[in-house]
Protein backbone atom coordinates (compact mmCIF):
# COMPACT_ATOMS: atom_id res chain seq x y z
CA UNK A 1 0.00 0.00 0.00
CA UNK A 2 1.43 3.36 -0.81
CA UNK A 3 0.22 5.18 2.64
CA UNK A 4 -1.58 2.36 5.01
CA UNK A 5 -2.94 4.95 7.62
CA UNK A 6 -4.23 7.64 5.35
CA UNK A 7 -5.76 4.77 3.31
CA UNK A 8 -7.07 3.06 6.56
CA UNK A 9 -8.57 6.81 7.04
CA UNK A 10 -10.30 7.31 4.06
CA UNK A 11 -11.96 4.21 3.97
CA UNK A 12 -13.22 4.96 7.56
CA UNK A 13 -14.41 8.88 6.24
CA UNK A 14 -15.46 7.10 2.89
CA UNK A 15 -17.16 5.94 0.81
CA UNK A 16 -13.75 6.01 -1.59
CA UNK A 17 -14.00 5.08 -5.46
CA UNK A 18 -11.48 2.43 -6.70
CA UNK A 19 -10.87 0.62 -9.81
CA UNK A 20 -9.18 -2.23 -10.71
CA UNK A 21 -7.97 -3.24 -14.87
CA UNK A 22 -8.28 -5.96 -16.43
CA UNK A 23 -6.13 -6.50 -19.93
CA UNK A 24 -7.93 -8.45 -22.45
CA UNK A 25 -4.58 -10.40 -23.63
CA UNK A 26 -6.70 -13.43 -23.50
CA UNK A 27 -10.23 -14.68 -24.18
CA UNK A 28 -11.05 -15.11 -20.42
CA UNK A 29 -9.79 -14.26 -17.21
CA UNK A 30 -8.24 -16.69 -14.87
CA UNK A 31 -8.51 -17.23 -11.26
CA UNK A 32 -5.57 -15.25 -10.43
CA UNK A 33 -7.59 -12.26 -11.86
CA UNK A 34 -10.38 -13.44 -9.30
CA UNK A 35 -8.27 -12.33 -6.37
CA UNK A 36 -9.02 -8.44 -7.70
CA UNK A 37 -12.58 -9.23 -8.65
CA UNK A 38 -12.96 -10.10 -4.97
CA UNK A 39 -11.32 -6.76 -3.67
CA UNK A 40 -13.23 -4.82 -5.95
CA UNK A 41 -16.61 -7.28 -4.25
CA UNK A 42 -15.71 -6.92 -0.74
CA UNK A 43 -14.72 -3.39 -1.14
CA UNK A 44 -18.21 -2.70 -2.67
CA UNK A 45 -20.10 -4.63 -0.03
CA UNK A 46 -18.44 -2.55 2.23
CA UNK A 47 -19.71 0.73 1.31
CA UNK A 48 -17.32 2.00 -1.33
CA UNK A 49 -17.75 2.34 -4.91
CA UNK A 50 -15.94 0.35 -7.60
CA UNK A 51 -15.13 0.57 -11.46
CA UNK A 52 -14.11 -2.59 -12.92
CA UNK A 53 -12.07 -1.06 -16.64
CA UNK A 54 -11.37 -3.67 -19.47
CA UNK A 55 -8.32 -2.63 -21.19
CA UNK A 56 -9.01 -1.71 -24.61
CA UNK A 57 -5.91 0.01 -24.86
CA UNK A 58 -3.40 -1.58 -22.72
CA UNK A 59 -4.75 -4.64 -23.95
CA UNK A 60 -3.67 -3.99 -27.80
CA UNK A 61 0.47 -3.11 -25.87
CA UNK A 62 0.97 -5.29 -23.14
CA UNK A 63 2.34 -5.18 -19.81
CA UNK A 64 5.68 -5.93 -20.25
CA UNK A 65 7.19 -9.77 -19.15
CA UNK A 66 10.08 -9.94 -17.32
CA UNK A 67 11.45 -12.37 -20.05
CA UNK A 68 10.21 -11.88 -23.42
CA UNK A 69 8.26 -9.71 -25.79
CA UNK A 70 4.29 -9.94 -26.48
CA UNK A 71 2.98 -10.84 -29.47
CA UNK A 72 0.80 -8.05 -30.18
CA UNK A 73 -3.14 -8.81 -30.88
CA UNK A 74 -5.23 -7.55 -33.81
CA UNK A 75 -7.30 -4.94 -32.80
CA UNK A 76 -10.18 -7.18 -33.77
CA UNK A 77 -9.16 -9.94 -31.81
CA UNK A 78 -8.54 -7.48 -28.43
CA UNK A 79 -12.00 -6.18 -29.27
CA UNK A 80 -13.47 -9.74 -28.82
CA UNK A 81 -11.69 -10.39 -25.76
CA UNK A 82 -13.14 -6.94 -24.32
CA UNK A 83 -16.50 -8.37 -24.47
CA UNK A 84 -16.21 -11.73 -23.41
CA UNK A 85 -14.16 -10.07 -20.11
CA UNK A 86 -17.29 -7.69 -19.41
CA UNK A 87 -19.55 -10.66 -19.57
CA UNK A 88 -17.25 -12.56 -17.27
CA UNK A 89 -16.86 -10.14 -14.83
CA UNK A 90 -21.01 -9.14 -14.55
CA UNK A 91 -22.00 -12.04 -12.35
CA UNK A 92 -18.91 -10.82 -9.51
CA UNK A 93 -19.98 -7.11 -8.87
CA UNK A 94 -23.81 -5.36 -8.62
CA UNK A 95 -23.71 -3.26 -11.49
CA UNK A 96 -27.44 -2.66 -11.54
CA UNK A 97 -27.99 -1.44 -7.80
CA UNK A 98 -30.33 -4.59 -6.96
CA UNK A 99 -27.90 -5.93 -4.05
CA UNK A 100 -29.05 -4.57 -0.78
CA UNK A 101 -25.58 -5.17 0.66
CA UNK A 102 -24.23 -2.47 -2.14
CA UNK A 103 -24.48 1.14 -1.61
CA UNK A 104 -23.21 1.95 -4.87
CA UNK A 105 -23.34 0.01 -8.63
CA UNK A 106 -20.70 -0.83 -10.40
CA UNK A 107 -19.17 0.82 -12.92
CA UNK A 108 -18.05 -0.81 -16.30
CA UNK A 109 -15.14 0.95 -18.44
CA UNK A 110 -13.29 0.85 -21.55
CA UNK A 111 -9.91 2.78 -21.84
CA UNK A 112 -9.97 2.64 -25.23
CA UNK A 113 -13.16 5.03 -25.11
CA UNK A 114 -10.52 8.08 -23.97
CA UNK A 115 -7.26 6.89 -25.24
CA UNK A 116 -8.37 5.80 -28.90
CA UNK A 117 -9.36 9.59 -29.42
CA UNK A 118 -6.05 11.40 -28.02
CA UNK A 119 -3.33 12.00 -30.74
CA UNK A 120 0.81 10.93 -30.18
CA UNK A 121 1.71 14.33 -30.33
CA UNK A 122 -1.17 15.32 -27.43
CA UNK A 123 -0.20 11.95 -25.70
CA UNK A 124 3.36 12.94 -25.23
CA UNK A 125 2.80 16.60 -24.34
CA UNK A 126 0.29 15.97 -22.24
CA UNK A 127 1.20 12.55 -20.41
CA UNK A 128 5.05 11.93 -21.29
CA UNK A 129 6.03 14.97 -20.15
CA UNK A 130 5.48 13.93 -16.36
CA UNK A 131 7.50 11.08 -16.65
CA UNK A 132 11.36 10.41 -15.96
CA UNK A 133 13.00 7.80 -17.84
CA UNK A 134 15.37 7.11 -15.09
CA UNK A 135 12.73 6.15 -13.04
CA UNK A 136 10.65 4.06 -15.60
CA UNK A 137 13.58 1.95 -16.21
CA UNK A 138 13.54 0.64 -12.76
CA UNK A 139 10.47 -1.04 -12.74
CA UNK A 140 11.27 -4.64 -12.01
CA UNK A 141 9.93 -5.74 -15.93
CA UNK A 142 11.56 -3.39 -17.28
CA UNK A 143 15.05 -3.35 -15.49
CA UNK A 144 15.07 -7.04 -16.11
CA UNK A 145 14.07 -6.82 -20.28
CA UNK A 146 16.91 -4.29 -20.51
CA UNK A 147 19.69 -6.33 -19.16
CA UNK A 148 18.47 -8.99 -21.55
CA UNK A 149 19.77 -9.87 -25.19
CA UNK A 150 16.34 -8.95 -26.27
CA UNK A 151 15.99 -5.52 -24.92
CA UNK A 152 12.50 -4.05 -24.74
CA UNK A 153 10.08 -2.38 -27.51
CA UNK A 154 9.12 1.44 -27.00
CA UNK A 155 5.85 0.07 -27.55
CA UNK A 156 5.82 -2.22 -24.13
CA UNK A 157 8.34 0.33 -22.16
CA UNK A 158 5.36 2.94 -22.71
CA UNK A 159 2.86 0.67 -21.40
CA UNK A 160 3.00 1.93 -18.13
CA UNK A 161 1.97 5.98 -19.59
CA UNK A 162 -1.01 4.57 -20.41
CA UNK A 163 -1.98 2.63 -17.10
CA UNK A 164 -1.23 5.77 -15.62
CA UNK A 165 -3.28 8.16 -17.71
CA UNK A 166 -6.44 5.62 -16.69
CA UNK A 167 -5.73 6.58 -12.90
CA UNK A 168 -5.79 10.91 -13.85
CA UNK A 169 -9.08 9.91 -16.00
CA UNK A 170 -11.06 7.79 -13.55
CA UNK A 171 -10.06 10.26 -10.91
CA UNK A 172 -11.04 13.24 -13.11
CA UNK A 173 -14.35 11.37 -14.16
CA UNK A 174 -15.66 9.48 -11.05
CA UNK A 175 -13.06 10.94 -8.58
CA UNK A 176 -11.40 7.55 -8.01
CA UNK A 177 -8.36 7.61 -5.55
CA UNK A 178 -7.66 3.76 -5.15
CA UNK A 179 -5.94 1.31 -8.02
CA UNK A 180 -5.79 -1.79 -6.66
CA UNK A 181 -3.82 -5.08 -8.33
CA UNK A 182 -1.24 -8.19 -7.92
CA UNK A 183 2.00 -7.10 -6.37
CA UNK A 184 3.81 -7.40 -9.58
CA UNK A 185 1.64 -4.68 -10.63
CA UNK A 186 3.29 -2.10 -8.50
CA UNK A 187 5.03 -0.12 -10.67
CA UNK A 188 2.65 0.80 -13.10
CA UNK A 189 -0.22 1.39 -10.01
CA UNK A 190 2.80 3.68 -8.66
CA UNK A 191 3.16 5.33 -12.12
CA UNK A 192 -0.27 6.56 -11.89
CA UNK A 193 -0.39 7.74 -8.22
CA UNK A 194 2.45 9.67 -9.29
CA UNK A 195 0.47 10.93 -12.48
CA UNK A 196 -2.82 12.24 -10.46
CA UNK A 197 -0.19 14.00 -7.71
CA UNK A 198 1.61 15.99 -10.48
CA UNK A 199 -1.46 16.93 -12.62
CA UNK A 200 -4.20 17.36 -10.07
CA UNK A 201 -1.70 18.13 -7.06
CA UNK A 202 -4.13 15.52 -4.98
CA UNK A 203 -2.14 12.30 -3.03
CA UNK A 204 -4.14 9.01 -4.59
CA UNK A 205 -3.85 5.44 -3.26
CA UNK A 206 -2.58 2.21 -4.06
CA UNK A 207 -3.23 -1.19 -3.00
CA UNK A 208 -1.46 -4.62 -3.50
CA UNK A 209 -2.17 -8.15 -2.94
CA UNK A 210 0.16 -10.95 -2.93
CA UNK A 211 -0.04 -13.31 -6.04
CA UNK A 212 -1.57 -16.89 -5.74
CA UNK A 213 1.01 -19.62 -6.51
CA UNK A 214 0.22 -23.05 -6.57
CA UNK A 215 1.42 -25.80 -5.17
CA UNK A 216 5.23 -25.79 -7.02
CA UNK A 217 4.78 -21.82 -6.25
CA UNK A 218 4.42 -20.82 -9.60
CA UNK A 219 1.72 -17.89 -10.11
CA UNK A 220 -1.29 -18.41 -11.31
CA UNK A 221 -1.51 -16.59 -14.84
CA UNK A 222 -1.55 -17.22 -18.82
CA UNK A 223 1.92 -16.80 -19.12
CA UNK A 224 2.73 -19.16 -16.77
CA UNK A 225 0.76 -22.55 -18.59
CA UNK A 226 -1.44 -23.63 -15.93
CA UNK A 227 -4.09 -21.49 -15.85
CA UNK A 228 -7.35 -22.54 -14.43
CA UNK A 229 -9.93 -20.39 -16.60
CA UNK A 230 -13.00 -18.84 -15.57
CA UNK A 231 -14.92 -19.28 -18.73
CA UNK A 232 -16.68 -22.40 -19.16
CA UNK A 233 -15.70 -23.05 -22.59
CA UNK A 234 -11.85 -22.83 -22.01
CA UNK A 235 -11.60 -24.89 -18.36
CA UNK A 236 -15.06 -26.77 -18.09
CA UNK A 237 -17.04 -26.77 -14.78
CA UNK A 238 -15.97 -29.89 -13.67
CA UNK A 239 -12.33 -29.33 -14.35
CA UNK A 240 -12.61 -27.04 -12.62
CA UNK A 241 -13.84 -28.03 -9.52
CA UNK A 242 -11.86 -31.28 -9.60
CA UNK A 243 -9.11 -28.32 -9.29
CA UNK A 244 -10.22 -27.50 -6.50
CA UNK A 245 -11.33 -30.32 -4.83
CA UNK A 246 -7.14 -31.15 -5.37
CA UNK A 247 -5.96 -28.76 -3.37
CA UNK A 248 -3.50 -29.50 -1.10
CA UNK A 249 -4.38 -29.22 2.63
CA UNK A 250 -1.69 -26.45 2.78
CA UNK A 251 -3.37 -24.07 0.51
CA UNK A 252 -7.19 -24.84 1.33
CA UNK A 253 -7.34 -23.07 4.40
CA UNK A 254 -5.77 -19.59 3.09
CA UNK A 255 -8.30 -20.07 -0.17
CA UNK A 256 -11.11 -20.30 1.64
CA UNK A 257 -10.65 -17.13 3.84
CA UNK A 258 -9.54 -15.20 0.35
CA UNK A 259 -12.66 -16.57 -2.06
CA UNK A 260 -15.87 -18.03 0.11
CA UNK A 261 -18.46 -15.92 1.85
CA UNK A 262 -17.81 -17.50 4.76
CA UNK A 263 -17.72 -16.02 7.81
CA UNK A 264 -15.04 -16.92 10.64
CA UNK A 265 -17.12 -19.08 13.11
CA UNK A 266 -17.75 -21.21 9.83
CA UNK A 267 -14.14 -21.22 9.06
CA UNK A 268 -13.01 -22.16 12.50
CA UNK A 269 -15.44 -25.26 12.04
CA UNK A 270 -14.46 -26.45 8.74
CA UNK A 271 -9.96 -25.99 10.23
CA UNK A 272 -10.89 -27.79 13.32
CA UNK A 273 -13.02 -30.52 10.91
CA UNK A 274 -10.07 -30.90 8.86
CA UNK A 275 -7.35 -31.00 11.71
CA UNK A 276 -9.47 -33.68 13.26
CA UNK A 277 -10.43 -35.76 9.90
CA UNK A 278 -8.74 -34.60 6.84
CA UNK A 279 -9.18 -37.64 4.83
CA UNK A 280 -13.26 -36.30 4.65
CA UNK A 281 -11.53 -33.21 2.54
CA UNK A 282 -13.85 -31.08 3.81
CA UNK A 283 -12.32 -27.76 3.21
CA UNK A 284 -11.68 -28.82 -0.43
CA UNK A 285 -14.95 -29.95 -0.90
CA UNK A 286 -16.29 -26.51 0.69
CA UNK A 287 -13.65 -24.73 -1.33
CA UNK A 288 -14.61 -26.66 -4.72
CA UNK A 289 -18.51 -25.94 -4.38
Amino acid sequence: CTDDTALRAAFASGPVTAYCGFDPTAPSLHFGNFVQLVVLRRLQRAGHRVICLVGGSTGLIGDPRPTSERVLKSKDEAAANVERIKSLVRPFLDFEGTDAQCAHPAILVNNLDWTEPLSALDFLREIGKHFRVNQMIRKEAVAARLESQEGISYTEFSYQLLQALDFLHLYQAYGCTLQTGGSDQWGNLTAGVDLVHKVEGVSVHALTTPLLTDSSGQKFGKSEGNAVWLSADMTSPYAFYQYFLNVEDASVLTLLKIFTDLDQAQLAAIEAQVAAEPFRRTAQRTLAT
